[in-house]
């Protein structure tokens, strides 16, 4: 059942409300990608490599002149990462952030693997692994996070190392699906079925079509914001979102369009 149940309290219209889809089996990965592994890609020449991007990803590319993360560099021979306002060496096992939905892609082509979809991120994050039937609240349950369980505001103010926050694992195994850093998904930014806009008109419609969804909230994410349930999204070039992801392996899987009933 993707999206929110009508007794999860407050949620927002674009995640109204929860509804059969159908998801194959999948296997996706315990982390996020970190910068080490990242890291491997753009040494690989993997900005360079058209074969690895999609028209519009290459495009976007070529416009940009990207040629690795944003807020990264190399000095004399190191690689460095601007953090606010300062260049520190790069935490090879922190997750990979600042990088937009079209370097992810690239990225798992590069690797053999491939997004998930919205229902395999949210399967993942909610389901319990022996009653299919119960979706969890968080990742760890139905208590609310805490600093033990998720890397969110008032944790850190960076991206931790993708090992941390083992409490916070779900049924699965997954670790930090919230918190960290924002997650990109394979899927376009659409309505659920039967979908209304909520008094505020402008928060979800107008963006149907043209986003991608991104889920689990970040270090910069409130608490009392973010669950299993909520939908971000933005547009596939943004790279100063706290944003990274996490790979399946390369399978196709039924998308978030292909809705039963």
């Amino acid at each position: 059942m993707l999206g929110a149940t009508r007794d999860a309290g407050f949620v927002f219209d674009n995640e109204k409300w929860a509804h059969p889809v159908r998801v194959e089996p999948f296997s996706i990965s315990k982390t996020c990608v970190t910068n080490g592994e990242f890291m491997a890609f753009v040494e690989d020449a993997g900005y360079s490599r058209r074969e690895l991007w999609s028209l519009e990803g290459w495009q976007w590319r070529v416009a940009a002149g990207a040629s690795q993360p944003v807020y990264w560099r190399k000095s004399d021979g190191f690689w460095q990462m601007r953090v606010y306002d300062e260049w520190q060496p790069i935490s090879m096992h922190a997750a990979v952030m600042h990088v937009n939905a079209y370097e992810a892609h690239a990225y798992c082509r590069w690797a053999g693997r491939r997004l998930p979809s919205e229902p395999e991120w949210e399967y993942a994050a909610s389901v319990e692994a022996h009653s299919l039937s119960h979706k969890r609240r968080y990742p760890w349950g139905d208590e609310p996070p805490d600093c033990g369980r998720a890397n969110l505001y008032g944790s850190s103010d960076h991206a931790a190392d993708v090992a941390a926050f083992p409490r916070g694992d779900s049924a699965w195994g997954c670790r930090q699906m919230i918190g960290n850093v924002w997650e990109w998904t394979a899927d376009t930014f659409t309505p659920y079925p039967g979908f209304v806009a909520d008094p505020y008109q402008d928060y979800s419609e107008p963006w149907f079509g043209d986003h991608t969804v991104l889920r689990g909230g970040c270090f910069a994410t409130r608490a009392h914001l973010i669950h299993n349930t909520w939908r971000n999204f933005y547009t596939a070039d943004r790279r100063d979102v706290f944003a990274g992801f996490r790979t399946c392996a390369a399978k196709r899987s039924v998308s978030a369009a292909d809705h039963i009933g």
